[in-house]
């Protein structure tokens, strides 16, 4: 489990650091448009390796998790399973809400420069959007009662 944090936490900051060092360096991107994809399937290939990895870790049942006191406790797969379906339902849900509301805000701030009587209007839309995230949250809750 270890290894995966691991691996996990690298393929994090080494996009994040990638990100912060093309986006002060737009040159390079500019002369060479091709590299920013290729750096980026790596890392949807690497993260996609890791996934599966990390699944069938989980369905071999060797997942052990410390508790707060300190011992470690060996749970099921299924167990194991119903963390990644709760963790899965909220970052979906979440980035599934930041689309819509960037979408739907990039619209409302549209009308509301040609009209600002439609301010209250946008801005229910944009309520609208960022609610799926609430039901992934509240979807991962459940799952997790379930455990």
């Amino acid at each position: 489990m270890y290894l995966i944090t691991a691996l996990t936490s690298i393929l994090v900051v080494t996009t994040i650091l990638l990100g912060i060092i093309f986006n002060k360096k737009k040159t390079f991107l500019e002369k060479h448009p091709k590299a920013g994809k290729r750096i980026l399937g790596t890392n949807f290939s690497f993260f996609g390796a890791l996934a599966i990895f990390s699944i069938i870790y989980l369905l071999s049942g060797n997942t052990a998790f410390a508790e707060t006191a300190g011992a470690a406790a060996t749970q099921s797969g299924a167990a194991g399973l119903g963390f990644l379906g709760a963790g899965l339902s909220t970052g979906l849900a979440a980035i599934g809400a930041g689309i819509g509301v960037g979408i739907t805000g990039a619209a409302g701030i549209g009308s509301i420069s040609e009209n600002p009587g439609m301010l209250g209007r946008t801005l229910i839309y944009v309520g609208l959007a960022e609610g799926i995230a609430i039901y992934g949250l509240i979807i991962s809750i459940m799952i997790l009662g379930k455990i």
